[in-house]
């Protein structure tokens, strides 16, 4: 069955008019839910001292669920590389890039895909995307990675190597922020084995961007997700009942903290409800990095946590099921 991509949709010749699948209900429109102004997220330096960074980490994941990173060691050269390699791969020609196809309904999540609905009248997203495992090696296909441009398993590679340092390191001062020893988060959500999967979302120019969204509203399953997008600012995260909008900082991490966090810090930490908007001039892109564990490992509230007086507020269970749980919106 060929798949209707967005990116083909939107390169349409005098494409003027949004169809009716994108169009949000009228409570989810971003025309009817325009972020609240003046307010900014939380920015956290990893240049300023331990015990100040441990405190603003704790702070902006317990209040926001969300900060920008900078002063992460990442070089700008490197997140440059990596928007170049991603950009090349979606301005090929549609038949490239349908050879990496991918088909979530029989369990193959890796590839290039679209969103599409499991039910009449669910409304589909203004997005296109990449998606394959970066960490750890064991489970890393190569086959799927995009074999053009050239330098997308070089570059990406380097980028992994990068991004499990600056995870460790988040890892440590949230555990810390929960007076915890630094290695006990990391350790929970699989220590070596912990998954790093790439996404890379492709938002093309849309022609009512005041009725569609690139991602609706939602939590990521993750443990941590770290972001960097390009230029076209387009993100929005949930905060005591107002959507804010996230500026573009160059060369920033955008860390979301993820649902596994939440559960195993006993909900001391959010995760964060957030989604995409679009824009009707330019493209906006974003290569977002799930840290997940192990399908098997087993996730709930960290026992150091829970006393008479700080119940279990979260039931334990493996990683796998909360996946199944979250995909099927079933109780968790």
């Amino acid at each position: 069955m060929q798949i209707e991509r967005v990116q083909a949709i939107a390169g349409t010749a005098n494409f003027k008019q949004l169809p009716e699948k994108f169009i949000r209900p009228a409570n989810e429109r971003p025309e009817n839910t325009k972020p609240l102004e003046g307010v900014s997220v939380p920015v956290i330096s990893l240049s300023v001292s331990h015990d100040i960074l441990v405190k603003e980490i704790y702070n902006a994941c317990s209040e926001w669920g969300f900060f920008l990173l900078k002063d992460h060691g990442i070089s700008p050269g490197l997140i440059e590389k990596l928007w170049k390699v991603g950009i090349e791969f979606f301005n090929q020609p549609q038949e490239e890039k349908e050879k990496y196809a991918n088909d979530p309904s029989t369990g193959k999540f890796e590839g290039y895909g679209t969103k599409m609905t499991k039910n009449l009248g669910e409304k589909v997203e203004w997005v296109d995307y990449f998606f394959h495992l970066m960490s750890p090696p064991s489970k890393v296909n190569h086959q799927i990675w995009p074999q053009s441009p050239s330098s997308y398993r070089e570059v990406t590679e380097e980028y992994n190597k990068e991004l499990l340092k600056v995870t460790e390191r988040v890892l440590e001062l949230l555990s810390e922020g929960l007076g915890l020893e630094g290695k006990v988060l990391k350790s929970w959500v699989g220590g070596d084995e912990i998954e790093l999967e790439m996404k890379i979302n492709m938002y093309p120019p849309c022609p009512q961007p005041e009725l569609a969204l690139g991602v609706e509203a939602h939590t990521d399953m993750s443990a941590l997700t770290l972001l960097v997008p390009n230029d076209v600012p387009g993100l929005q995260v949930w905060k005591d009942d107002y959507w804010i909008a996230v500026d573009y900082l160059p060369n920033a991490l955008f860390v979301h903290i993820g649902d596994q966090i939440e559960v195993l810090s006993n909900g001391k930490y959010k995760s964060v409800l957030h989604r995409s908007t679009v824009n009707k001039e330019r493209t906006r892109m974003s290569w977002a990095v799930f840290c997940a564990p192990p399908h098997d490992a087993m996730i709930g509230p960290l026992p150091e946590l829970l006393d008479e007086k700080n119940p279990a507020k979260y039931s334990t269970k493996t990683f796998a099921e909360f996946r199944h749980r979250k995909f099927n919106k079933l109780p968790q």
